[in-house]
């Protein structure tokens, strides 16, 4: 068994991530709302950036290409793609839908979910952090967090806390602050686990934004005699 280790290159006040040549966005109700400490409410306005039936027969046209049916198609280009760099940008751009709430259903009908689990098996680092980003991105809905559940995702978070690369941390540490739960907290809440995370709290000088994360963790799963 593997001891679980926060990564010396995410607690240096130095480091920095390794240029990824691929960037995708986090949802605002994942990353925001923890780092505010709270679920914010979503106000009407918050729905302008999210895609909707209506929008999305405006925004494809007559003769565009069905939301499903373009996600298949990255599917199946990726399980044909001959180099990781087509991998990488082909997961980069499919953890992007996991930013929004309309392709849930279709992203579960695909098996997106796994495909991003597979990713964080592998070796190479950038297929890593965008497969705990698509995590991420749509573990908040409560259909997702059960796949994800059930096709032992959570083992693969915790191990993503020893990732050299900050924002897969980041992205482990989001995911598992939504998934934790009365079901999920034994595999979560270990001792292990609990030790890396204060010590990512506790870092100095790696950026606000991580530290409030790991602290945000703590606030809302770990009991203050932990």
């Amino acid at each position: 068994m593997n001891i679980l280790e926060p990564n010396k290159a995410c607690l240096s006040k130095n480091s920095t991530p390794p240029p990824t040549g691929h960037r995708f966005r986090l949802c605002s109700a994942t990353i925001d709302a923890i780092q505010l400490r709270q679920i914010r409410r979503q106000q009407p306005s918050d729905y302008y950036m999210f895609t909707n039936t209506q929008r999305q027969e405006e925004r494809t046209g007559k003769y565009g290409t069905p939301r499903v049916q373009y996600l298949q198609e990255l599917v199946a280009q990726f399980q044909n793609a001959s180099t990781e760099e087509s991998k990488e940008k082909i997961v980069a751009n499919l953890a992007n839908f996991a930013y929004d709430p309309y392709n849930y259903t279709f992203m579960r009908q695909l098996n997106v979910l796994e495909l991003f689990l597979d990713c964080i098996t592998e070796p190479n680092e950038k297929l890593i952090e965008f497969g705990v980003g698509g995590i991420c991105n749509s573990c908040v809905d409560p259909a997702n967090a059960v796949v994800i559940i059930k096709c032992d995702g959570i083992p693969l978070l915790v191990q993503c806390l020893s990732s050299p690369v900050k924002n897969t941390v980041k992205y482990a540490l989001g995911a598992l602050y939504y998934l934790c739960n009365e079901s999920t907290k034994e595999g979560i809440l270990r001792r292990e686990v609990v030790d890396v995370i204060k010590r990512y709290a506790a870092a100095d000088g790696v950026g606000v934004s991580f530290t409030n994360l790991a602290q945000a963790f703590l606030d809302k799963h770990v009991p203050e005699k932990h």
